[in-house]
């Protein structure tokens, strides 16, 4: 096959893992890869839709991608992922130069669709929102073959007012444990040493399957196989941590102190608008108990400023609560009003001048805390991961069990050694920016 395709992934580290399955599909084909659209005869591009800015992004490159096609320059564009599956008949409508859609349930249609398509056959594909996810089928990674996500499940349960993902996504289904086991034994097999596990919510992982949550169980056999070093879990919903997790966290020491806890809010009345499930006083005594039985965990969570009829004082609740909580990672997001979602026809939406002055406050109040938090590590010795270095200077880029790919800050090494991306090293703090360290390797650390 001669043909080469442009892979446009946009979103989420769980989208990316999809993507990375189609070009599993497409290079078992026998199609070529290009970054340069100049040199594309198909563009592919795995779209968002989660928030307002991730769907201007989806569209904005759709149609970008769409003057290229009208050009002749490709020969087809494809256009899958959630913007996709959510607003497959507004596209087909309006950008009469998609050749192809196909919904998230459909990714591994991806190669019949081009054949049909080079046919003379113009199809699109959807799939039933429920199917069983797809799992352990070759990848092509993107993320330089050191680290990769491992998507446990599909879909969501929770229904929370803003969210748009359980209409798009489906509901929660479990990728089989073997299934998942096999996977990270592939992957780590291919040199990745550490496994990033992701769903929309992992800590429910199996309730479905299996009639109980059964991550732990899962965490536990992932630690066993040979090349993994760190597993990191994210996006663990507060009312789902339990004692099993904990001790599971505790005893495996390939599991990394990190937990990603998305609370949304800090204030009771604006956490029941949202359909969320802990009260402020619930996630405090979980986040108490974390930091008991796991002194050093780095918990990171996310905010949304904004939520309609958010108050000036449930703002400042909010605003107190981050100051007590003081978290080692957090994000913060301003309120997307999104269609068909119950928050989106709430009274008393807020403007998005006020969203924003919110967002930054919280931004700089956490600044604070982290910068704080970073000082004190000023002397301590880490384990980091190398990803790369920065160019023409003796100076590599690092993370720390602290830091997840993509989200988290980064520690800097001083050092004319060479280093390999994916290679652990041993660092002494000596000093800090922001939301980043600096540091010196531990036999060449000098007072």
């Amino acid at each position: 096959m001669s043909d080469k395709i442009l892979f446009i992934s946009l979103g989420c580290d769980k989208n990316l893992v999809d993507s990375e399955r189609m070009l599993g599909f497409l290079s078992g084909r026998g199609y070529g890869f290009t970054d340069d659209e100049a040199e594309a005869d198909i563009v592919v591009i795995n779209t968002c839709c989660f928030i307002n800015d991730a769907k201007q992004e989806s569209i904005d490159t759709i149609l970008e991608m769409a003057e290229l096609r009208k050009s002749g320059k490709v020969k087809a564009l494809v256009v899958t992922g959630c913007l996709a599956q959510r607003y497959r008949e507004e596209i087909q409508e309006e950008i009469p130069e998609v050749d192809m859609i196909l919904g998230v349930s459909a990714l591994d249609e991806i190669v019949s669709a081009l054949d049909r398509f080079f046919e003379g056959k113009k199809e699109n594909y959807y799939g039933s929102p429920d199917r069983a996810p797809l799992a352990d089928t070759r990848r092509i990674l993107t993320t330089g073959g050191h680290y990769a996500y491992l998507k446990i499940a599909e879909g969501c349960d929770k229904h929370c007012t803003y969210c748009i993902i359980p209409k798009v996504r489906g509901r929660y289904r479990s990728i089989p444990m073997e299934s998942l086991v096999k996977e990270a034994e592939t992957l780590a097999a291919e040199g990745v040493k550490e496994l990033v596990v992701v769903a929309q919510e992992t800590t429910l992982y199996g309730m479905d399957l299996y009639g109980k949550k059964t991550l732990p169980e899962l965490l536990r056999r992932l630690c066993r196989i040979d090349g993994l070093c760190w597993i990191r879990v994210l996006y663990c919903y507060p009312e789902e941590i339990d004692d099993e997790l904990i001790r599971v966290m505790k005893e495996e020491p390939k599991i990394c102190h990190y937990l990603d806890l998305p609370i949304q809010h800090g204030c009771d009345t604006i956490l029941r608008r949202m359909g969320r499930r802990t009260t402020r006083e619930e996630l405090t005594a979980v986040i108490g108990k974390l930091r008991r039985e796991i002194p050093d965990i780095c918990i990171r969570t996310t905010l949304i400023t904004g939520f309609p009829g958010e108050t000036q004082e449930e703002h400042e609740e909010l605003l107190s609560f981050v100051d007590l909580m003081e978290f080692d990672r957090l994000g913060v997001f301003t309120y997307s009003q999104e269609e068909d979602t119950p928050a989106a026809s709430m009274p008393d939406q807020i403007s998005e001048e006020v969203k924003e002055t919110r967002r930054e406050q919280l931004m700089e109040l956490q600044q604070e805390i982290a910068y704080d938090a970073a000082l004190a590590m000023n002397g301590r010795l880490v384990e980091a991961m190398i990803e790369g270095k920065v160019v023409k200077e003796d100076v590599y880029v690092a993370r720390t069990y602290k830091d997840a790919p993509n989200v988290d800050g980064f520690l800097f090494i001083n050092t004319k050694r060479e280093l390999m991306t994916g290679d652990f090293v041993k660092c002494r703090i000596t000093g800090a920016c922001e939301y980043d360290l600096i540091g010196e390797l531990e036999d060449e650390f000098t007072q």
